[in-house]
């Protein structure tokens, strides 16, 4: 078989804007509604937002566009990626690193979809502005049944796997292309809402007023590294999978740096824009946690004229804000086993989401161990795999030769010679650095060891996979030559 069947027998994005949508369909996601906004309110406000934006200009832009460069140049998925960067097959073990991490990040994201999917649901009855309605037993009542958390969470992976089992073309560009503009116009008209009531300054006040001492915290850059990878998707393997299907001519300085990051910045803001001045106008603790979102709101529609309209627009929003996240996290692991096994697409679907509902299990009904996977693959697990990336094109493939021959084709904006040391040393140094500095200010908590050994044990364990099994495929290969 000619190496242009090849390429044409594999599926490619069928528009600019699908793939635009797409990128910021996965981006997008709980991390801007649900996470962002809880996140800035337990760390202070405007210091976390300063800190988040610095770190989304030195790494979110440029590694970004190193990912969906590396995906076109490779043109497969996370693991075959790997294997045309890298010379060692041990190294190609990075790409299982990835694979790992977005398993696992998926297992206990799918619970949080089922989430938005039942209270979008109830939205749509009309729930949260019944008279007598209480958010906090409301709240309690769904995490306390195992039938209402594994049920939503079950019925996320199913609708997952279907959209997923159309393919590119019809199931995924096909959701994003309408579902991400829906939801920003929803977070559109909550904002213009909010921003019109009584106190809504204070709530813009918080959000914006930058304590400097905060930035002089460990535990500030910390967090605010753990929500740019949560939220950008840089390191989850989505960024390479996406460009692995962009056709020649598309530019990707703008598409998958800028355009992602100012869009995905944008939500968050957004985002920040219609919860914290209702926060504030009606006394609620903006460092409610993760239950600001389910519990303290929908304190908030009863009372607002049209409550109705505004929970059915917020709720059904928010769903298909994570249910396009879940879509393309999902994708990474399908493109990768359908390309790396003898199983069909179709098949590869129904083994992957079978996978990660069973891993969600546990996850779906625990809450600590929930929490516990949170915070050990978000602030160890993701910079992880991001250094992975970053690591083999930095130092493998090499950031001059994947700028000269994919990133800079055809791009409108050019992306200048000072990107080169920014993908080989400032990002690996940048995340190495708060990483450990919150490692070692956390030293012989069960979170940091758990991290340490997720630092540790998955690189090893995929070095270990990959050196076997490549072996096995060359020893193979040599077989049948003979």
């Amino acid at each position: 078989m000619s190496d242009s069947t090849v390429e044409l027998s594999r599926a490619q994005w069928g528009s600019r804007f699908g793939f635009l949508m797409a990128m910021l369909g996965a981006m997008v996601g709980a991390g801007n509604i649900w996470r962002f906004p809880y996140v800035t309110g337990e760390s202070g406000g405007g210091a976390f937002i300063l800190a988040y934006f610095v770190l989304l200009l030195i790494l979110a832009i440029p590694g970004l566009i190193a990912e969906v460069g590396f995906g076109r140049y490779a043109g497969q998925g996370v693991i075959g990626a790997f294997r045309e960067g890298v010379s060692s097959r041990g190294l190609v073990g990075l790409g299982v690193v990835v694979l790992v991490v977005n398993v696992a990040l998926m297992s206990y994201y799918s619970p949080v979809v089922g989430w938005t999917l039942y209270y979008a649901v109830h939205a749509l009855m009309g729930t949260f502005t019944a008279g007598g309605f209480e958010p906090a037993a409301f709240w309690d009542g769904f995490r306390a049944s195992a039938a209402l958390t594994i049920g939503t969470h079950t019925a996320t992976m199913a609708l997952v796997g279907a959209v997923l089992y159309l393919g590119i073309r019809r199931g995924v560009e096909r959701l994003v292309i309408y579902a991400v503009p829906g939801l920003v116009l929803a977070l559109v008209a909550i904002t213009i809402r909010a921003l019109t009531l009584e106190g809504a300054a204070d709530g813009l006040a918080f959000t914006f007023g930058v304590d400097w001492s905060k930035l002089a915290l460990g535990q500030t850059w910390i967090t605010a590294l753990g929500q740019v990878l949560f939220s950008t998707g840089l390191g989850w393997g989505i960024a390479l999978t996406v460009g692995s299907y962009l056709p020649d001519y598309d530019d990707i300085p703008i598409g998958g740096g800028v355009f992602t990051v100012i869009g995905n910045s944008s939500v968050g803001i957004l985002a920040a824009f219609a919860i914290f001045p209702i926060v504030f106008a009606f006394d609620l603790d903006p460092a409610s946690g993760a239950s600001l979102t389910f519990v303290s709101l929908p304190q908030v529609f009863p009372q607002m004229a049209g409550g109705l309209l505004w929970a059915l627009l917020f709720f059904v929003g928010f769903f298909f804000a994570a249910f396009t996240s879940a879509i393309l996290i999902t994708e990474v692991s399908v493109t990768t086993l359908s390309e790396e096994t003898a199983f069909s697409r179709e098949q590869t679907v129904v083994v992957v989401c079978g996978a990660i509902w069973l891993l969600g299990i546990p996850s779906a009904y625990w809450p600590t161990v929930f929490g516990f996977l949170d915070f050990v693959f978000g602030n160890f697990g993701l910079p992880l795999a991001t250094l992975a990336i970053i690591g083999a094109i930095g130092w493998a493939l090499g950031p001059e030769r994947l700028r000269v021959l994919e990133i800079n084709r055809n791009a409108g904006l050019y992306v200048p010679s000072v990107w080169n040391p920014l993908v080989r040393y400032v990002i690996p140094l940048v995340m190495l650095g708060i990483v450990a500095n919150y490692a070692w200010a956390n030293f012989g908590t069960p979170q940091m060891i758990g991290g340490v050994a997720v630092f540790v044990g998955v690189p090893v364990f995929g070095y270990a996979l990959m050196s076997f099994l490549e072996g096995r495929r060359d020893r193979l290969a040599e077989d049948e030559a003979r």
